[in-house]
C-alpha cells in the first residue's frame, strides 16, 4: 500500500519487481486516479482510496479498505506532503506550528498504527517512510519542518526495533532537494526557499536527485535482498550533506 503519490515512479518499480496488487492512497481524487491509471498500464491490480491520514479515524479506514481489497498488507510505503514552505521561525505565527508539524509528520505515524496490526498477525511486513535531510541536518528555514521530519525518521527506527520479532522491518529515506516533484517545485518557486535550495543545489555534485532515485532505494528496501536491513535513515541527496 502506498499513501501519497508524489514519487509514484516507486510504485512502477516495485510493480515491475513482482508486487501485482497495489493501493494508493491520496487527499486528491483527480491526481489518484491519473496515478491509478498509468500504473494500470504496467499490469498491476490497482485500486485508489482517497483519504487524510492526519485523522485517525481517516487512516483506519483507509488500512481497513486496503486490507479488504488487498487480503493482506505486505508493503507499507508512506510518502506525506505538506503544503508548507520554509521560513524562518522568528516569522511563523505560534498558532500555525503545530499545523506545520502534525501535518507532516501525524499520516505517517496514523498509517503505521493502523497497518502493523495486521502485519503482526501475518508475522511479516515491510514499511518505508519518506522523511527528509531536514530531520538530519539543522537547516534555516526548516525548525518546524525539520522537527516534523526528525519526528517520522525516530518514529520509524524505533518501530523496527519494536517489530523485528514480529518479522516487520521499517526504514526511512531522507532526501533533500528531489527534482520533477511537486514538493521541490512548491518550495523552490520563490521566496525564502528558492535561496535556500539553490545554495543547497549547489553542493550536489553528484546531481541533483531526482524521482527515480528515491524510487530504486525504497524498492530495493521492501525486497529479499534487504531482508536484514531495518531501522536505517537512507540519505540520497547527490552530496548536498552527509548526515
Amino acid at each position: 500500500m502506498w499513501t501519497n503519490v508524489t514519487i509514484g515512479r516507486t510504485i512502477r518499480n516495485i510493480i515491475s519487481h513482482g508486487v501485482p496488487r497495489i493501493v494508493i492512497v491520496g487527499r486528491n481524487e483527480q491526481r489518484g486516479e491519473h496515478a491509478k491509471s498509468l500504473i494500470e498500464q504496467h499490469g498491476a491490480k490497482v485500486a485508489f482510496v482517497q483519504g487524510n491520514a492526519i485523522d485517525p479515524d481517516a487512516a483506519q479506514d483507509i488500512a481497513t479498505q486496503a486490507e479488504g481489497l488487498l487480503d493482506s498488507i505486505a508493503i507499507l510505503v508512506c510518502s506525506t506532503a505538506a503544503d508548507v514552505t520554509p521560513e524562518l521561525f522568528a516569522k511563523i505565527p505560534t498558532e500555525d506550528i503545530a499545523t506545520i508539524y502534525n501535518h507532516i509528520a501525524l499520516p505517517s505515524m496514523h498509517m503505521a498504527s493502523t497497518v502493523l496490526p495486521v502485519m503482526r498477525r501475518q508475522r511479516r511486513g515491510v514499511v518505508v517512510d519518506l522523511a527528509s535531510d531536514a530531520g538530519k541536518t539543522a537547516t534555516p528555514g526548516e525548525a518546524v519542518i525539520g522537527a516534523a521530519k526528525a519526528g517520522i525518521t525516530m518514529f520509524t527506527r524505533t518501530i523496527a526495533i519494536e517489530g523485528k520479532r514480529s518479522g516487520i522491518r521499517a526504514n526511512v529515506l531522507t532526501p533533500a532537494l528531489v527534482n520533477e516533484t511537486g514538493s521541490t517545485e512548491r518550495i523552490t518557486g520563490d521566496g525564502f526557499g528558492a535561496k535556500l535550495f539553490a545554495k543547497a543545489a549547489q553542493q550536489a555534485h553528484l546531481g541533483v536527485p531526482v524521482a527515480d532515485d528515491i524510487a530504486a532505494l525504497a524498492v530495493f528496501l521492501c525486497r529479499p535482498e534487504a531482508a536484514r536491513t531495518t531501522g536505517q535513515a537512507i540519505s540520497v541527496n547527490g552530496g548536498i550533506s552527509a548526515a
